[in-house]
């Protein structure tokens, strides 16, 4: 039976989804385990709820318990299922082949980044010649913070919008709020303080022209304006590239 069927005939079963859902996006913002109690003051459901949804949820292996402290985490099985997504998202699949070349031509390490809740996440990454022996390949970063996040926040709907300016810091809400409207006609963004090494983005947009991701670049600290726009011309023409057999509808 389609799960749209099922939910209308199962009572209350679009609520239990929801809270399911609840519960994963609050282990996924907390600690790596917690204790059932603070799960169930956090989401405002009762105890006895939130302990059936997590012995489901461990069923599934969305949800793990530790053996020892009987804390909930996020199971493995989310692991398994982001990768699906990933190999199966457009922008990942028509980005990977350029970002080799891309780290080649500017020397810097280059990303593709996607707008998840109030964060950017980074999906795909080649590391530049200088980026050291640290990485982080699961790095979410608050989206106003960011290049990739101003480009991508800035083109959505009013609602999503109010989400990322709620996610952030009462200045740098300020500035959102008075640069949305250059950010969403920016064809790259730069972002990074004077003495310190930032990020430039450029949009990659779908066949309906709606901005669903950004390719982004490392920036040394202090560049010229020469060199921001070679990056930027580097980065946009890889997009247009990558993304040009999407066609239109």
């Amino acid at each position: 039976m389609p799960l749209s069927d099922a939910l209308r005939e199962a009572p209350g079963a679009l609520g239990t989804v929801r809270n399911a859902a609840l519960l994963l996006r609050l282990l996924a913002d907390g600690p790596a385990y917690q204790q059932l109690t603070d799960l169930a003051d956090r989401s405002g459901l009762s105890l006895a709820t939130v302990h059936r949804l997590l012995r489901s949820l461990v069923l599934a292996e969305l949800v793990e318990q530790d053996p020892r402290s009987a804390r909930y985490g996020l199971g493995p099985e989310l692991t398994r299922l982001s990768h699906r997504y990933l190999a199966r998202h457009p922008v990942v699949a028509a980005l990977a082949p350029y970002l080799g070349q891309l780290r080649e031509q500017t020397r810097a390490t280059v990303s593709v980044q996607l707008l998840v809740g109030t964060g950017v996440v980074t999906v795909d990454r080649v590391e530049g010649r200088d980026a050291g022996l640290y990485r982080d390949p699961h790095e979410l970063r608050p989206a106003l913070r960011t290049a990739a996040g101003r480009l991508i926040g800035a083109r959505a709907e009013d609602d999503r919008w109010k989400h990322l300016l709620d996610a952030v810091g009462e200045q740098l809400r300020d500035l959102a709020e008075r640069e949305r409207e250059a950010w969403s006609r920016a064809a790259w963004l730069h972002v990074g303080d004077a003495g310190v090494a930032g990020e430039l983005a450029v949009p990659i947009a779908d066949a309906d022209g709606q901005v669903v991701a950004a390719l982004t670049a490392a920036v040394a600290a202090d560049p010229t304006a020469e060199a921001l726009d070679e990056i930027a011309a580097l980065l946009a023409r890889a997009a247009g590239v990558a993304t040009r057999p999407w066609g239109r509808a």
